[in-house]
């Protein structure tokens, strides 16, 4: 048996953290979640599971396996798998909706936002929540499905032509546009529940926020390390605790408005910054591969 099991999806983000655990000489396979699994078959696939499925991968595949993996993942864990970012963390990964009401339970503030499952009902959460706004993918990624709306005329114009984003789960959200201070959004990243490190990015207008290297590539959008007023660092390590997330990234935006920041996106798929010795100066891969090896170690 493996000590570590990857579970990807996207052909280019993980190389490095690949090569990362090629160096250390950890024992790991890495493969897609294609192909079945049998559900009566309680036999581990390796001893640690790491997930790293995007919730993105939609836009690459209409066949996506979001909810493939979620199932896939919780029947390991009941079969005594350690599971990295696992199915429940992923449940709420591929919920903007589920996102928005731990945050609020929390006592973060957050869009004023209405969650609805019919075209029909978006006209009346748009009066709910005043314009500007946009409407959302329940499931989104890299700001896919996402429209901004200035006016009733213009909403209703999109929603009789059958336009209005869609999600894969059928779920929109209806939500206040923030002018975000600046134009600038702080992604503060987490490990084990704790502080990993904070980037500000720039030129996506809170729509399209993506560190990765395949998304920057040409994307106009700019990042730098920061550090975030202890408060707000606080309130992520909170969130990863509350949803148990091994390893992601809390959004949040200044809204220039008010000055309140208001926390609106969680993460699971923490793929890290694009030249994270640029950045950052070190790579956080290295720490991802301690807190793997530290997992396998407890499985043995």
């Amino acid at each position: 048996m493996h000590d570590l099991l990857i579970l990807y999806e996207h052909p280019e983000w993980f190389r490095p953290l690949f090569a990362a655990l090629d160096a250390r000489g950890v024992d790991y396979v890495a493969r897609t979640p294609d192909g079945d699994w049998n559900p009566a078959d309680p036999t581990p696939p390796a001893r640690v599971v790491l997930n790293r499925i995007a919730m993105s991968s939609f836009l690459r595949s209409d066949e996506h396996p979001i909810f493939h993996v979620t199932a896939m993942l919780d029947h390991w864990a009941r079969a005594g798998v350690r599971v990295i970012n696992g199915a429940e963390v992923l449940a709420i990964d591929s919920s903007k909706a589920r996102q928005l009401s731990l945050l609020s339970r929390l006592g973060l503030a957050i869009p004023e936002t209405r969650v609805v499952h019919r075209a029909a009902d978006v006209e009346g959460a748009a009066a709910e929540v005043g314009y500007p706004l946009v409407v959302k993918a329940n499931i989104g990624g890299s700001g896919a499905g996402i429209m901004r709306f200035d006016s009733v005329h213009e909403l209703r114009a999109v929603v009789a032509a059958g336009d209005l984003p869609r999600s894969v789960d059928g779920v929109l959200l209806v939500q206040d546009y923030v002018p975000a201070r600046g134009g600038t959004i702080t992604r503060i990243e987490t490990l084990a529940a704790k502080h990993l490190y904070s980037i500000e990015v720039a030129g996506g207008g809170a729509f399209d926020l993506c560190p990765a290297d395949a998304c920057v590539e040409g994307s106009g959008i700019s990042m730098r390390a920061v550090e975030p007023a202890a408060e707000l660092v606080d309130a992520a390590e909170r969130v990863a605790q509350a949803m148990r997330l091994d390893v992601g990234g809390v959004e949040v935006m200044v809204d220039d408005r008010d000055g309140v920041p208001r926390f609106y996106d969680i993460n699971a798929l923490s793929n890290f910054v694009a030249k994270p010795r640029q950045v950052l100066g070190w790579d956080p891969h290295e720490r991802l591969v301690d807190f793997i090896q530290e997992q396998i170690g407890g499985s043995r």
